[in-house]
């Protein structure tokens, strides 16, 4: 496994990936080159306030079968955040992923995503169709939608959000915790995981000063979005995924996901397994998730 930085116009992205890129930086005079040996490339894409590692428990079960890349999404990680006027506007995601395929080869190129990695997964594999030979969603289908005539509530909530962050900037900054360990228990109680499984999420998601232990996300992806689309658009994207799908959802995960709400009968090509776990069901139950998307890949040889 090795650190790889993948250079966009306005920041990098820090990642992993299961190969040595020559300088460590890929950027789009110096991008991606990997074998034909007939291996697909998969692209690991987490979720909300996690980072590459999330699926490092998948990584050496999935080398064998294919090439891999997983990076920090901004303000996660170890990737930097977002300039001090910008927040984490969903659509924004889609196009830091955009301006990292372009960075990679030309060949099948699978996208892996969990969560908030999942809803962006899919809508761009509606927008670039061609670009995308398949989709593994966990835990996450269309992107989150509402209806319309909530939007005025939303953006009143939105606007409040982030002028209480405004206020509260400095607090958030300061919060320390003592010990590796105090952090890591604080994840394992909010996720309701164990340490064994956080591990090496907590140690990417951590910075430590004289002060003490801190995490690294953004404070500001707490703030709520200022607008959602509506039913009938979330519906349209999924409908123009062209690729065959494999959507993973854990038995005590979201619910929501499991009903036509979700978004999966919207998918032209989808298959859809349930395995043990819950929301962080690949942390939980990784040889299970690992073998059905070993399956997954088997068409596409």
């Amino acid at each position: 496994m090795f650190e790889t930085n993948f250079q966009l116009a306005e920041l990098s992205l820090a990642g992993l990936s299961s190969f040595a890129h020559p300088s460590g930086v890929v950027q789009p005079a110096s991008p991606v080159v990997l074998p034909d040996d007939g291996r697909p490339l998969l692209l690991f894409l987490h979720g909300w306030q996690d980072n590459a590692a999330s699926f490092d428990a998948l990584f050496s079960r999935l080398a064998p079968a294919c090439h891999w890349v997983a990076v920090d999404w901004p303000g996660h990680g170890w990737s930097p955040s977002r300039s001090a006027d910008n927040y984490y506007h969903f659509f924004d995601y889609l196009d830091d992923l955009h301006q990292l395929m372009a960075l990679l080869p030309s060949r099948e190129i699978v996208l892996v995503g969990h969560s908030l990695g999942a809803l962006v997964s899919g809508c761009y594999a509606a927008a670039y169709p061609a670009q995308i030979t398949g989709l593994v969603l966990i835990e996450g289908l269309a992107p989150l939608y509402e209806a319309p005539e909530l939007v005025v509530e939303r953006l009143r909530q939105g606007l409040k959000g982030r002028q209480r962050y405004r206020e509260f900037a400095e607090r958030f900054a300061s919060r320390r915790m003592g010990s590796f360990d105090e952090a890591l228990a604080l994840r394992c109680a909010v996720n309701s995981l164990s340490a064994s499984q956080l591990t090496p999420l907590v140690k990417r998601a951590l910075c430590r000063d004289e002060h003490g232990w801190y995490w690294r996300h953004d404070n500001r992806l707490r703030c709520d979005s200022l607008y959602r689309i509506c039913e009938d658009q979330a519906k349209a994207l999924m409908s123009a995924v062209g690729c065959p799908v494999l959507s993973i959802i854990g038995a005590q995960g979201f619910t929501r996901l499991k009903q036509p709400a979700g978004g999966f009968d919207w998918l032209p090509q989808a298959e859809q397994v349930e395995v043990a776990g819950g929301h962080h069901c690949h942390l939980e139950s990784p040889q299970a998730v690992c073998d059905q998307i070993i399956k997954f890949l088997s068409q596409f040889k």
